[in-house]
């Protein structure tokens, strides 16, 4: 045993080296204390370019982070537009929106060769949909996780949860909110629809269907909330149910000992999906390929499991190796272990879980729009 553990932790340790971070990070500080710290512009969800993601790497490259943060792509895009070339030099995206980063020019593109596709824990990871234009590669997967049912353990039972229904229970009057961004609760609606595989491709007909039962849920809400007040609204208990978000918020949440759950139904689940570009016109772009190469080790990919503003999972397989060597707890926690029920990989296999998308049938607009309806009914 003793013996396999160490090849492991070898073979651990050569992955670091080949993916490139650890070669980052096992380069001597001092040697570079003298230059003039680079600064990254970063756009990206709220944690991201926090110490717990980027410290190491900040201080084994004498580089500085500085992060703007948004929430919801549709406000990405906007500040990338305000914005003259260059301004960002690295681009965290939701991956239904690299297509339109890559249409409208806001991306360079990146060399395939520099990335570990052959480390990917699913097939469906080495050409994830709208990456990729023409054979090139435009966007690098870095992390994903699952949305569902998020509840409150004492108040809906793991029973109640396999539905999406449990969101209509009628002890949850007013108790119930959402995260204010329109695609992933209209997702859900979709799916509670029994639209399946084709949540994002809906006729007029199933359209009108997906906003009738979202306005049958007007009565439940409670309120409409950012991060933060999605994050609180659970921990004090004035919210008991959560549309729209997943284990990246209930899990901070459940570390910390709070009754708070997530739970694919049985109607299926959405995954989102977080990639990162490099902005048009960076002169940075050299050292912004190193930090996904980092951030794609397994060093990096077990940061970003541990996240301290929402936690997500693996996408390598030997990221997912290190987390449950270093940190078992949280692994056996988000099910990032083979046989466990709820393990990510086997829910995609299962086909329980969608990727992220925009509507196909209707534009961003109509969904927005429909959204502001919804919350001012």
């Amino acid at each position: 045993m003793s013996c396999d553990k160490n090849k492991k932790k070898q073979f651990l340790r050569r992955d670091v080296l080949r993916l490139g971070g650890g070669v980052a990070l096992s380069a001597p500080f001092v040697s570079r204390a003298w230059a003039q710290t680079t600064e990254i512009n970063m756009l990206a969800w709220y944690g991201h370019g926090e110490p717990d993601i980027v410290g190491a790497f900040e201080e084994a490259n004498n580089v500085k982070f500085v992060p703007k943060y948004y929430a919801g792509g549709d406000n990405m895009l906007a500040l990338i537009a305000q914005s003259p070339p260059g301004t960002y030099d690295l681009i965290l995206s939701d991956a239904e929106f690299v297509q339109q980063l890559n249409a409208l020019g806001y991306i360079e593109e990146l060399n395939a060769a520099d990335y570990p596709f052959d480390d990917m824990l699913h097939p469906d990871f080495e050409k994830f949909p709208g990456h990729w234009a023409d054979d090139k590669l435009f966007s690098m997967m870095v992390r994903g996780g699952h949305l569902g049912v998020s509840y409150n353990t004492n108040s809906v039972s793991a029973e109640e949860a396999a539905s999406y229904d449990a969101f209509w229970k009628p002890e949850l009057e007013g108790k119930v909110g959402h995260f204010d961004w329109h695609l992933p609760s209209l997702g859900m609606m979709s799916l509670k629809n029994g639209n399946g595989a084709g949540l994002w491709d809906l006729d007029e007909d199933q359209w009108q269907a997906v906003q009738e039962t979202t306005m049958s849920l007007r009565q439940q809400v409670g309120g409409f909330f950012d991060y933060g007040g999605t994050f609180n609204g659970l921990k004090n208990g004035e919210m008991q149910a959560m549309v729209g978000i997943g284990d990246w918020i209930t899990g901070v949440l459940e570390r910390d000992g709070a009754p708070v759950a997530s739970v694919i139904p049985n109607e299926g689940g959405i995954q989102w999906t977080e990639s990162y570009s490099i902005g048009i016109g960076s002169e940075k772009a050299d050292i912004c390929k190193q930090f996904i190469q980092y951030m794609l080790s397994p060093e990096g990919q077990v940061k970003s499991a541990q996240m301290a503003a929402y936690p997500g999972f693996c996408i390598t397989k030997a990221g997912r190796a290190m987390l449950q060597e270093v940190d078992p707890k949280e692994a056996k926690r988000s099910h990032q272990m083979e046989g466990m029920p709820n393990d990510p990989i086997a829910l995609i296999n299962e086909g329980r879980i969608h990727y992220r998308d925009i509507p196909q049938q209707q534009s961003l607009e109509d969904w927005n729009d429909f959204w502001s309806e919804y919350k001012n009914a």
